[in-house]
């Protein structure tokens, strides 16, 4: 090395596949910060539910913060042995308590038409109908306060 800055051809071309997929994932950063960057944020914001807002909310922080422990790679710094580390569990924390919400969200509407189902079925009946009028006939005679005090 002459002291010079290292020409292209200059750096071990093994490395030639990951500096491309490093410039595709640099690129693509680029043009989702631009989309997110030209619409005002209250906008943004306001399209979203609660809970898509505190997911914007900590994809942005998470990036920001990759962004950086990034940036004191290339100045030679440990990003472990820095704040960024704890700052980047702290949002991760946070990411699986909102993806913990989500699947509950999830889990809750499909136990409902599974309930339903469940219903459905353990109502339905085909070898028993007659069974099922008369018992609905007799229980609707006597109303339920009075059955349950009988002996």
């Amino acid at each position: 090395p002459s002291g010079k800055n290292m020409a292209a051809e200059d750096y071990p071309h093994e490395i030639d596949e990951q500096l491309t997929g490093f410039d595709s994932s640099v690129t693509s950063v680029k043009t989702i910060l631009e989309q997110l960057m030209s619409m005002p944020r209250n906008d943004l914001l306001q399209k979203l539910d609660p809970l898509d807002q505190a997911k914007l909310d900590l994809m942005s922080a998470y990036t920001l913060n990759s962004l950086f422990w990034m940036y004191l790679v290339t100045q030679g710094i440990n990003p472990r042995e820095h704040g960024i580390k704890q700052e980047l569990e702290r949002i991760r924390t946070y990411m699986n308590r909102v993806k913990e919400i989500t699947e509950k969200k999830k889990a809750a509407r499909l136990d409902k038409g599974a309930a339903a189902r469940f219903v459905r079925s353990a109502l339905y009946d085909p070898d028993d109908k007659d069974s099922k009028k008369k018992a609905a006939s007799t229980s609707s005679e006597t109303p339920p306060s009075k059955r349950s005090k009988q002996k």
